[in-house]
C-alpha cells in the first residue's frame, strides 16, 4: 500500500503510460496487418491475443534489451527479417473488390505479431525501463495499461484499412522504414553512421521503398499463378 501512495509511482507509471501512447503506433499497425488476412470472426481474437502476448514479450525483453543491443549483426538480422514481414503483410491475396480474402491463419498472425514487435521494441523498452528505475510492479502495471491501448489503435487500423486500402501500402512502407533504422542501428555499424548521419534516414527510407516494391511484386506474382491455374 506504501508503494501505491508513493508521489514517485505515480509519476513513474504515468511517464510508463505516455511512452506506451508514442510507441504504441507502429505496434498497431503490424497487427492490423496481420490480422487483416483472417476471417472477420477471428480478428478480434487474434488482436487480443497478440497485444496481450506482445505486452508479455516486452516485460521479459526488458530484463535484457540492453545486454541485446550490444550484441553484433543481431540488429541487422532482425532488420531484414522485418523487411521481409513488411512485405509479406503488404503482398497479402486481395479479392476483385479489393478486401483481403480470409486465409490466414490466426496463430500465424500471432507470431508475426510476436517477432515484429520482438524487433521493434528492442529499442523501445529501454526507455520504459528508464522509466520504471527497476521497479517490476511498475513495470508490470504500465506495460497492463498499455493492452487496451494497442489493442483500440489496431482495431481502429483495422477499420481504416478496409476503408482506405492506401493505408495498408503506408503501414507496411512503415515497417520498412523501422527495419532499415534497424539495421544500421547494429553495433558493428556504430562508426559507419557516425562518419554520415544521413545514412540513418537513406537505410530507413531505402527499407520502406524495398518493402513495397517486393510486396507488389510478390502479389502480382500470386494473382499471375492463380489467374493462370484458374
Amino acid at each position: 500500500m506504501e508503494l501505491l501512495q508513493s508521489i514517485d509511482f505515480w509519476i513513474g507509471l504515468l511517464k510508463i503510460v505516455w511512452i506506451d501512447i508514442i510507441l504504441s503506433g507502429d505496434n498497431a499497425v503490424v497487427i492490423a496487418l496481420a490480422v487483416r488476412s483472417l476471417p472477420l470472426r477471428q480478428q478480434r481474437k487474434a488482436v487480443f491475443l497478440g497485444a496481450g502476448a506482445a505486452v508479455v514479450l516486452r516485460i521479459g525483453l526488458t530484463v535484457v534489451a540492453v545486454k541485446l543491443l550490444e550484441l553484433s549483426y543481431l540488429q541487422i538480422v532482425g532488420g531484414l527479417l522485418l523487411l521481409w514481414i513488411g512485405a509479406q503483410l503488404l503482398s497479402e491475396e486481395e479479392g476483385e473488390d479489393g478486401e483481403v480474402k480470409g486465409t490466414g491463419t490466426l496463430m500465424a498472425a500471432v507470431r508475426t505479431i510476436l517477432v515484429a514487435d520482438f524487433i521493434m521494441s528492442m529499442d523501445n523498452v529501454i526507455a520504459v525501463a528508464a522509466a520504471a528505475k527497476g521497479d517490476m510492479v511498475l513495470l508490470i502495471m504500465g506495460l497492463a495499461i498499455s493492452i487496451p491501448l494497442v489493442i483500440f489503435g489496431s482495431t481502429l487500423m483495422i477499420k481504416l484499412m478496409e476503408r482506405f486500402p492506401i493505408i495498408v501500402m503506408v503501414g507496411a512502407g512503415l515497417i520498412g522504414w523501422i527495419g532499415g533504422e534497424t539495421i544500421v542501428g547494429d553495433v558493428t555499424l556504430k562508426g559507419v553512421l557516425a562518419g554520415a548521419p544521413w545514412l540513418h534516414y537513406g537505410a530507413a527510407a531505402a527499407g520502406a521503398a524495398f518493402v513495397i516494391g517486393l510486396g507488389q511484386m510478390l502479389q502480382k506474382r500470386h494473382n499471375k499463378a492463380e489467374q493462370t491455374s484458374s
